[in-house]
């Protein structure tokens, strides 16, 4: 019944396998790709009719992971997976940049590619393996896919690398990184590290491309054994289209992209897009999107070819130029750390609020409950570019928030240090370039601004590429049209001494290791000079908080008085927080974390969980309130909660018939802890007055 198609090769020590044949027949590409107890069930299928509307690659991956894999039920109201957790956003993501750009320019059916955990042991990620089986499902599925891709995990770890680390080894590593490619090139990396050199990041780039060739192998072999037919793709003859655009608009288009000015170049160019369309307003051959791809070509040539021969940029900087830089902190007068960073054409207002544990960012996953103490929102209203559409978090709000996330994330302080939660938004107000860089260098000053310690300030730029045949040239803090028109997004994160976050995209089949050396070189001559103009508006944390922050404090208290201060059913600390305004916060460990709107409410709440915890020291002299007579003495709160007894005896310096004739209930006194009974304090009201 069924022809089951199964490879399996070691990589790293683990074993992984491909199988193909038994499940999901019907899609035009079906893998069970497993490493240890992970199973990801990945499908590619294509439309067998092109939309001919549509003048893109309608490729879109969607990375799925069920509950039951980890055996866990969802919590919530409904009981089943919904909407796309931001991670499953970011794997889909990390999926579809090494397969995109292995599509033909002329293949224009709607291809869905969904890579679903169906098994998740806790220890081998499903990222990498969904990449690994997505791919196969591709290779296999006879669409005009030009892999197969192969992806790995780098970590960096007592200054050796690790293919493919567990969850424990990256905790203990300075890099996470992932790349992808074939096996001649590097396609897509992602990366976090701690302040890793450039020589650094470019090994660990070629150590995971290494590692992942023969996984490429193993692909290539199951596709001979079961590979489907192949698609035939059908490359309409726009040679004359191409020829009359070149001959009517060469002229328009080179004097439209000498113009500087983003709103006004675009302008030009929709005019001439324009006139194109009426050219073959009568011509029922071709479409308005047949012209437009030939117009969009004709763009590119020029762009590109001044850039390479002449290097001559759009906006007539140098190629390793970086575009004026303006700083602002403190722009907004009740935010807790406010910037406006300004690159050229692109800027971001970032803003960081400070809060307690409270504030932190509840995850649930396969892995179960986490907290996330650390938030960065990225967004990008249509107005940044000047623009009408809809508002909402996409995948590029979500992928781009998560760069800047990971280029910050090292130079943060602990919690033991400096126990707030952060929460970063950055938005977007002008784009033209790599506003997800903007956001770096926005989040680093904002969060100086807001006296956040930070540990070194951080600063991001964009690369480029333009590449033909072995001519190229590697471009600093590129334009939207650059980006657009060119080979290569390379992103690079990081403070003066190293670099912090990479992330690279690949528009063609690959890019050297000679390039990737050169951009990386580059992107730190960039970085630096953007540090420099960073520093001109702030270029260290202030000393302390603003004044509109929550004043916070963390004491520790021992762990047997933790039911102490909390008191029965929470009365205890209720009564701190009504008293004093302040937020307070213990946990298991007996760390108590304290937040106010002010400094005289802090105290106030400190001082009453000191009282609450402190300990009686003997011979030392408190104030006190009789709380209770008794026949025998008079038991008197002297700290805090903390009840003791002045026996009748120790009443006064002479002998007392009744305790009432020396004190009543209510009476502010003086007492000396004289002694401890079987942890009963043993207090005198005679020997304090001595």
């Amino acid at each position: 019944m069924f022809k089951v198609v199964k490879k399996e090769i070691e990589v790293a020590g683990k074993k992984i396998s491909l199988e193909t044949g038994k499940i999901a027949r019907q899609a035009d590409g079906a893998i069970i790709a497993q490493c240890g107890e992970t199973v990801v069930l990945a499908t590619a299928v294509g439309a067998k009719k092109v939309n001919p509307d549509v003048d893109y690659f309608p490729l879109s991956v969607n990375y799925q992971e069920k509950y039951y894999a980890a055996g866990k039920i969802p919590g919530g109201y409904f009981k089943r997976e919904a909407r796309p957790t931001e991670s499953e956003t970011l794997i889909s993501r990390l999926i579809d940049r090494p397969i995109r750009p292995l599509f033909p320019d002329e293949f224009k059916n709607e291809v869905q590619v969904l890579p679903t955990v169906i098994s998740y042991d806790k220890e081998n990620e499903a990222d990498i393996l969904s990449i690994i089986a997505s791919s196969a499902a591709l290779a296999i599925s006879g669409m005009p896919f030009l892999g197969p891709v192969g992806a790995s995990r780098v970590g960096f770890i007592d200054g050796k690398y690790v293919l493919n680390p567990s969850k424990v080894e990256l905790k203990n590593s300075k890099l996470d990184l992932v790349v992808a490619g074939t096996k001649d090139a590097v396609l897509m990396v992602e990366s976090e590290a701690n302040g890793l050199t450039e020589e650094e990041m470019l090994n660990a780039v070629k150590f995971g491309h290494e590692g992942f060739v023969p996984v490429i192998q193993m692909i290539e072999d199951l596709a001979k054994e079961c590979r489907k037919p192949e698609w035939v793709v059908e490359k309409k003859d726009l040679s004359e289209v191409k020829k009359k655009l070149e001959d009517e608009f060469t002229a328009d288009l080179t004097k439209a992209f000498s113009i500087r000015d983003k709103q006004e170049r675009s302008n030009m160019i929709s005019e001439i897009t324009d006139k194109a369309k009426k050219l073959y307003e009568e011509n029922e051959n071709y479409t308005d999107l047949d012209v437009n791809s030939q117009l969009k070509n004709l763009e590119k040539t020029i762009v590109r070819t001044d850039i390479l021969k002449n290097k001559n940029r759009i906006d007539g900087r140098g190629l390793a130029d970086v575009r004026p830089i303006m700083c602002e902190v403190g722009i907004l007068p009740r935010v807790h750390g406010s910037a406006l960073f300004t690159r050229g054409e692109t800027q971001a207002i970032v803003t960081t609020t400070l809060g307690t544990s409270d504030d932190e960012q509840k995850i649930e996953s396969l892995d179960g409950l986490q907290k996330e103490r650390f938030m960065l929102h990225y967004n990008f209203p249509p107005f940044s570019v000047g623009e009408t559409g809809r508002i909402g978090t996409g995948r590029r709000e979500i992928g781009h928030g998560k760069l800047a996330w990971r280029a910050i994330n090292s130079s943060l302080p602990s919690k033991e240090s400096f126990p707030y939660t952060f929460r970063i938004v950055s938005e977007i107000t002008e784009s033209n370039g790599s506003s997800s860089m903007a956001t770096v260098c926005g989040t680093s000053l904002a969060l100086m601004d807001a006296g956040v310690p930070i540990k070194e300030p951080v600063a991001g730029i964009a690369m480029g590429l333009i590449k033909e045949g072995d001519d190229f040239s590697v471009l600093s803090d590129i334009l939207g049209d650059e980006d657009h028109l060119g080979d290569m997004d390379f992103k690079v994160a990081g403070t003066k001494d190293g670099i912090t976050s990479l992330q690279m995209d690949i528009k063609i089949t690959g890019i050297t290791f000679e390039i990737m050396e050169q951009a990386l070189k580059q992107a730190r001559d960039g970085r630096i000079h953007i540090l420099d103009e960073m520093n001109k508006a702030l270029s260290q944390s202030r000393d302390d908080v603003g004044k509109h922050t929550p004043k916070m404090e963390k004491i520790s208290v021992d762990k047997k008085d933790i039911a102490t201060v909390i008191g029965k059913g929470g009365a205890t600390i209720r009564e701190i927080v009504e008293v004093s305004g302040a937020k307070v916060d213990i946990n298991d460990e007996g760390e108590v974390t304290v937040a106010a709107p002010d400094e005289d409410s802090r105290n106030k709440a400190l001082q009453m969980i000191k009282d609450l915890t402190a300990k009686a020291e003997l011979n030392k002299i408190y104030n006190g309130k009789v709380m209770k007579i008794m026949e025998f003495g008079a038991f008197v709160n002297f700290l805090g909660k903390q009840d003791g007894l002045v026996h009748i005896s120790e009443l006064a310096d002479k002998r007392v018939a009744k305790v009432t004739d020396v004190v009543k209930e209510g009476d502010q006194v003086k007492v000396k802890v004289i002694g401890f009974d079987r942890g009963k304090v043993k207090l005198s009201i005679k020997q304090a007055a001595i």
